[in-house]
């Protein structure tokens, strides 16, 4: 779900930035700023009118009734499956289908609802849920699919979505890494019963801390969410539910708001830069992200998969390009998650061991864009 942390190092000697978080921000300085000078002086710092501003803007932005904000994208998550529990939607043991291969936070917020993670392979091609193998996983016990909208890229959410239906399925999109990607005018978001986002410094729409989001159609979903995040309290010094303390933050949320208004034009320079790499990089050992017709994916991350992955990373920052593996290790082969190293999960461990991150980012510049390419041509094929 969240981009690595080592993503926002600084950098040091490479010309090609994986991403340079001060660039990016640089463009909007001086709205940043005032809108940070604006939340000091109101002298209004929690769930003041910049977060109430900023959750219409981005529930209208997703096509959506409601939008939550929340101290992070892992805590979006979490709170909507609390707020299912809350609602009697979910019992502790349930099953909610998720994908192997994503960042451990997927996890984790079933993990932390006393509900059981189901981890199923990804289609080849997208790397998103196989729908296939989502219908067969499904038991007695399964209650909720968890898409991940995994780079950039939605999941086949019409046949997720069919599914679900027809076995009587909550739908929650993971959608941390798809601001701005949209199907057939729908954006992420809008196509489950409930969505959580990042905001995370190095996403598509990203703050300049924590930040997070839960989307919905659901009045009573929102509702128990609101109130979740708030130590469990609609109306002050009274709980009638063990809450947590997860709010946007009122500064966050300003910043926020003078950025949302730029995600489609980045997104279309990241598609551009995409374009560009498809269309320049032709090395045999270097396999290229397939399109899907009809789809507009948000590019959050650009991935290749070579297998010899390591080496391809060596020799790109040997020509002056930053490159991360998003991810080295799949969850279900990390320490948290013990109980479920027995799984024969083979697709999604070929992946983590191939799969490589190029630069992508919407200030790259095209020369830049050209270095990476001719970084990956000129990889030796005998090390391929």
């Amino acid at each position: 779900m969240a981009t690595a942390l080592n993503m926002l190092s600084p950098v040091s000697r490479e010309d090609v930035p994986f991403l340079s978080l001060r660039e990016v921000n640089a463009r909007y300085a001086d709205q940043l700023k005032a809108a940070a000078a604006r939340v000091i002086d109101s002298g209004r710092y929690v769930l003041g009118d910049e977060v109430a501003a900023f959750e219409t803007e981005f529930a209208a932005y997703c096509g959506t009734r409601h939008a939550v904000g929340t101290g992070n994208g892992l805590d979006a998550l979490a709170l909507v499956l609390r707020a299912w529990r809350e609602m009697g939607e979910l019992v502790e043991g349930d099953e909610v289908i998720v994908p192997a291969n994503t960042f451990i936070a997927s996890f984790l917020a079933i993990s932390a609802n006393g509900l059981q993670p189901v981890p199923v392979e990804p289609d080849p091609v997208t790397f998103t849920l196989d729908p296939a193998r989502v219908d067969a996983a499904v038991g007695p016990r399964t209650r909720v699919i968890m898409p991940v909208h995994l780079y950039g890229r939605l999941a086949d959410m019409a046949a997720l979505g069919e599914i679900a239906g027809r076995r009587g399925l909550l739908l929650l999109e993971d959608a941390a890494q798809a601001h701005g990607a949209r199907e057939h005018g729908v954006r992420a978001g809008a196509f489950g019963h409930a969505a959580a986002f990042s905001f995370y410094p190095g996403k598509n729409l990203g703050a300049l801390g924590d930040a997070g989001a839960v989307v919905t159609d659901d009045d009573q979903l929102a509702a128990y969410v609101t109130a979740l995040r708030n130590y469990g309290s609609e109306v002050k010094y009274d709980h009638p539910m063990r809450g947590v303390n997860s709010r946007l933050d009122e500064l966050q949320a300003a910043l926020l708001r003078v950025k949302l208004p730029h995600v489609d034009a980045d997104t279309n320079r990241r598609r551009e830069i995409a374009r560009h790499y498809q269309q320049g990089i032709v090395h045999p050992g270097i396999a290229l992200p397939e399109l899907v017709p009809g789809e507009a994916h948000a590019w959050h991350l650009f991935v290749v998969r070579c297998a010899a992955r390591d080496a391809l990373q060596a020799h790109l920052r040997d020509q002056g390009v930053q490159s991360q593996v998003h991810y080295p290790v799949p969850p279900h082969h990390q320490a948290a998650y013990a109980e479920l190293a027995h799984r024969s999960l083979p697709l999604t461990e070929q992946m983590h061991r191939e799969v490589l991150s190029l630069p992508m980012s919407p200030v790259l510049t095209d020369a830049q864009v050209q270095q990476v390419i001719d970084a990956c041509n000129t990889f030796p094929e005998q090390s391929a």
